[in-house]
């Protein structure tokens, strides 16, 4: 295991401190630890939603590019929600 020594402002701080002091954790290390263990999750899972919004943006540009895509008419479409709902 690494060292490394951190600035940390009073609030943090007292945030860590009082962690330890409630028994959530051994030592303000371990919190720390534990709280770059969530960085890194949450890291991930942006990571994740980044590529699966990368990959239905390529979706779109395949249908674009083989002329799977209509022009959207907002009037038409209109009409077709009255017709069907009978109004």
């Amino acid at each position: 295991m690494e060292k490394a020594s951190i600035t940390l402002t009073q609030a943090h701080h007292q945030l860590l401190h009082a962690a330890v002091e409630a028994g959530e954790y051994a030592s303000i290390s371990e919190a720390i630890r534990d709280a770059l263990r969530g960085w890194e999750l949450q890291r991930r899972f942006r990571e994740a939603e980044l590529e699966d919004l990368r990959r239905e943006i390529q979706k779109g540009i395949d249908d674009i590019e083989a002329g799977r895509v209509v022009k959207w008419d907002p009037e038409a479409m209109k009409r077709r929600i009255r017709e069907r709902v009978g109004k």
